[in-house]
Formats: C-alpha cells, sequence, structure tokens
C-alpha cells in the first residue's frame, strides 16, 4: 500500500504502539477517542495518532482499519464498523487483530462481506513492539498483501495463506499454552497458600521444577494488570477446542483465574501503574485474600 491513511482501533497498550511503528513509516495513523479514557488519550497523543472524533470520520477516511481490541468487544466492534461501511458506501480493508477463534473469524469475514470490505485475520504474538523481539503478525486471508507495509520496525509480518481462520488458529493454540501456563502457576501458588503449605510448595518449586519456578517470580506479580482482557481470550480459546472436538473446560478454567485476578486490588494497575518491586509472596498472599473474601466466612456447622 502506499502512504495512505490507517485507522487503528484502539489506543491500548499493543495498538498505540502499532500505530506509533506505523506513524513512523510515514502513513498518517488515525483513532477516534469518543469516550475514552484519559490513559487511552494520552496513549495516542504520543503516538502520533490523530483524533478523528467518532467510528463515521475513521471510516470514511482511512484505508485500512486494524481491530485491536479486547477479544470480547471484536465481534461487536466488526458489526459497527461494517454498518458505517454500508451507510458510507466505504470499504477500507478491515483487519482483526484480535485473540478470536476461528468461529469468532467466520462471523467477521461474513460481516465485511456483507460490507463489501476485505477482510485480513491477523494473530499477534509477543509483546508490543520495540521491547527487544520482533512482535509477530501472523497474517491469513486472500488480502495478506496488502498489509505487508506493515513488516519492518519491530513487527514481522507472517502471511499464512488465502484460508481466513488460520491466524486465528495459531493464535489460540499458541496463547493455549502461554496463558494457560500462566493461570495454572498462578492457581497452584494460591491454593498452596490457602491451604497452608506455601513455604513448603515454593521450596520443592525451586529444587525440582526452576523453570517454573523463576517464571513464577519473574512474571506472575505482574498478570493482575492484563487479567480483565486476558479473561476473554480464555473464552474464545475455550471455543477453539470444543470446535476442533477437543474439551474447553481448561481454558473455561484458565478464565476463571484471570477474573479472580482481576477482581483483586491488583486488578486496578495498568501496565504503566504496576508495582515492579511486588515480590511473588505478596502477590499470592493478595491473591489468597481475594478468594477468601469472595467466599465469605466459614459458617458454624
Amino acid at each position: 500500500m502506499s502512504k495512505g491513511i490507517l485507522g487503528v482501533v484502539s489506543p491500548g497498550d499493543m495498538g498505540h504502539v502499532v500505530g506509533s511503528v506505523i506513524a513512523n513509516k510515514g502513513y498518517r495513523v488515525i483513532t477516534f477517542l469518543e469516550g475514552r479514557s484519559d490513559l487511552t488519550r494520552r496513549r495516542a497523543e504520543r503516538s502520533n495518532m490523530e483524533d478523528v472524533g467518532s467510528l463515521e470520520n475513521l471510516i470514511r477516511e482511512a484505508d485500512v482499519v486494524l481491530s485491536i481490541l479486547p477479544p470480547e468487544i471484536a465481534l461487536d466492534f466488526a458489526g459497527e464498523a461494517a454498518d458505517c461501511m454500508r451507510d458510507l458506501g466505504a470499504s477500507p480493508l478491515f483487519s482483526d487483530c484480535n485473540a478470536i477463534s476461528p468461529e469468532t473469524t467466520l462471523k467477521i469475514d461474513t460481516l465485511m462481506k456483507n460490507a463489501g470490505s476485505s477482510f485480513v485475520k491477523v494473530g499477534i504474538i509477543g509483546p508490543p513492539p520495540g521491547r527487544g523481539v520482533a512482535t509477530k503478525f501472523y497474517a491469513s486471508g486472500l488480502h495478506t498483501g496488502q498489509l505487508a507495509f506493515l513488516d519492518g520496525d519491530g513487527i514481522s509480518y507472517r502471511p499464512l495463506g488465502d484460508e481466513i481462520t488460520r491466524a486465528a488458529a495459531l493464535k489460540m493454540c499458541y496463547a493455549g499454552l502461554t496463558k494457560g501456563t500462566m493461570t495454572l502457576q498462578t492457581s497452584v501458588l494460591t491454593v498452596g497458600e490457602l491451604l497452608g503449605i506455601s513455604d513448603e510448595l515454593q521450596a520443592e518449586f525451586s529444587d525440582s521444577q526452576k523453570f517454573h519456578w523463576d517464571l513464577m517470580n519473574k512474571r506472575v506479580p505482574f498478570y493482575a494488570a492484563d487479567a480483565g482482557r486476558w479473561a476473554g481470550e480464555m473464552d474464545e480459546i475455550s471455543k477453539t477446542f470444543m470446535g476442533a472436538g477437543v474439551s474447553g473446560n481448561l481454558h473455561r478454567g484458565a478464565a476463571e483465574v484471570f477474573r479472580l485476578l482481576d477482581a483483586s486490588p491488583l486488578g486496578a494497575e495498568t501496565r504503566e501503574t504496576l508495582n515492579q518491586d511486588r515480590t511473588l509472596d505478596q502477590t499470592i498472599n493478595i491473591y489468597a485474600d481475594t478468594v477468601r473474601t469472595i467466599k465469605g466466612p466459614k459458617k458454624d456447622s
């Protein structure tokens, strides 16, 4: 694509960095901030993303729309975008970059076909660009070539072929391991604290499960900042597994663990505000206290 206009919805933790990378390539990057938080507005401003005021204006002006949102609202947004396209007679290429199932992807594909828009599904793997390793944008669909300009400057653009669900399937299976492991590590530590064997359990992990122990100390204290949106991702993974004929219960449970983390006092943190000095023990104590609060006081037998 020549140096055109890209709409990014929305300037969240991933979206605002992607917007910045694209703006630095020489494209005009637009978004709309109607009803958005002060944090989102600050992110958009520092990423040189232009606020055009409304979704209608964004659809009217953009050549390409990248949807980078919590997975639970991805389908609703695609529907709103498709309605705008029909009302305005506009047909920007629409790319869903969210952690959604192949089933949800097919629903968005139908919406875009009915609106007369081309559709590319992107599955993002890795942290936002610029954190040491390239962020992988796996892409599938008939029009992946139109997004080849994304490649470079911290983004590795990787087409997977014409079948629209392939990028979604890869993202779901990959995150099924990585984020599923996050919830497993967090839940066993929390239950160990609730059952009163936390010291002994952690000593055993440090002795015989060093790989997991190192990850626990490095990452578990900071999961709550993202747990709310990751819960929706687990729901989509559960749907993916069930669609393939495999139990979805594992990741349905993972969604419950992430919702527990989000309900804790740490759920109010963002990646900008999280306490980098918090220890694993402090974190697990907070999660255990959250469980006790949710369960309430024990009743006399």
